[in-house]
């Protein structure tokens, strides 16, 4: 099944190792390339003897192995996944903030695989507001992550934290090392976040937009084998890897990046929420406050209508932030503005979309297809999007 495909498989120390045994005899059974490397509380729990005569390789457990050709850390980042299978809150720690002080933290440092972790805890370890702040960090960055099942833990507590299921581990594997390469050859421009328009030194004008959406797009596109370029306003969202990364403030900076760049791709997908004024004059000094005061706005340039009016064999994909009407609202935007396909969200009720990890997008088809999708994380939304964006090329 996995034709040859590497697997760096990393065990870390808790009592969830043995089921790693489990993982590495199935890539194995599958045609995989298994590389296991293990740290010193690892080999407590369970031999490297056991994963070598699994894995028909020798198995690395410091960083200084000598029976390993090169550099260890690097030899074992040079692979197609890199799996941490058991994750302790230690390792995912380590990797959230960069640290490389022994061999599997050197080499997730070093790799450039897609990256995945299977966290198994106790369970106030893993509810613990440092253990959610790294991970909340890897996934951000591009990582992928197995959840940790509920029930009785080997300490004898009760709660999140025991490792996924064999079943779910090899269900990921699977996807990820399979996982389609069907933008390979594309270079996507992605819009993110909202802009915002200076009032003054310490004021602007914005919306609720926390970027979120795009910048799943961004992720999934890149995952996928697309060249990413990711233009967006400010967030709270580290940065991802994407090929070209620019940071812009305001509608009018947006404008220029995305200009300056839009030759170069073949789709664009404008998720960005661009704000549609801006104040007509910019004070220099902090305005003092006064019983009231008035503000003359002017229209911000309309980006999307801008590039689909000279688009050419190029895919354009806007999106629609709606309170009202979405149907009717976004039937005219996709007429108006010359667009491909159009994704619409709510914005008002309990599906407002802003500052929320799910989505529930409708999407509309420059042919007259309307495609309602359930509610779902922004993540599979990302890829749902750009399943439909495929129909396209």
């Amino acid at each position: 099944m996995f034709n040859g495909k590497k697997v760096s498989l990393c065990i870390t120390g808790g009592i969830a190792a043995y089921k790693a045994a489990e993982i590495v005899s199935w890539l194995k059974q599958n045609n995989a390339l298994v590389q296991v490397a293990m740290t010193k509380s690892a080999c407590r729990f369970i031999t490297p003897l056991t994963m070598q005569t699994l894995s028909a390789n020798k198995v690395m457990t410091d960083i200084f192995c000598e029976e390993v050709e090169g550099v260890a850390h690097i030899e074992l980042a040079k692979t197609d996944l890199f799996a941490v299978i058991p994750a302790t809150a230690n390792i995912m720690a380590k990797a959230a903030h960069g640290l490389a002080d022994d061999l599997i933290s050197a080499a997730i440092l070093a790799t450039k695989a897609p990256l995945l972790f299977a966290p198994a805890m106790n369970v106030n370890m893993y509810e613990n507001v440092h253990t959610q702040s790294n991970i909340k960090h890897l996934t951000s960055v591009g990582a992928e992550l197995v959840e940790p099942a509920e029930g009785r833990l080997a300490c004898g507590d009760v709660g999140r934290g025991r490792l996924a299921s064999v079943q779910e581990l090899k269900d990921k594997i699977s996807s990820m090392l399979l996982a389609k390469q069907d933008f390979a050859g594309k270079t996507v421009l992605v819009t993110a976040g909202p802009t915002i328009e200076a009032i003054d030194p310490v004021r602007y004008l914005a919306n609720r937009s926390s970027g979120k959406m795009g910048y799943a797009i961004a992720k999934a596109a890149k995952m996928r084998g697309a060249k990413v370029i990711l233009i967006t306003g400010p967030t709270n969202i580290v940065q991802p890897a994407v090929d070209l990364f620019i940071p812009i403030q305001s509608a009018t900076e947006m404008r220029e990046a995305v200009l300056e760049n839009f030759s170069a791709c073949d789709i664009v997908i404008k998720a960005a929420a661009v704000a549609d004024y801006r104040p007509l004059k910019v004070s220099e000094q902090k305005i003092k406050k006064s019983e009231n005061l008035m503000l003359e706005l002017v229209k911000n340039p309309d980006i999307l209508q801008e590039i689909a009016a000279r688009k050419g064999d190029k895919i354009i994909c806007g999106f629609a932030a709606e309170t009202e009407n979405m149907h009717k609202n976004a039937l005219l935007k996709l007429k108006n503005k010359n667009l491909d396909l159009l994704a619409a969200n709510p914005v008002s009720g309990k599906d407002n979309a802003f500052g929320s990890d799910e989505n529930r997008l409708t999407l509309f088809f420059k042919d007259g297809q309307v495609r309602e999708l359930d509610k779902m994380t922004k993540d599979k939304a990302a890829n749902t999007l750009l399943d439909a964006i495929l129909e396209l090329v």
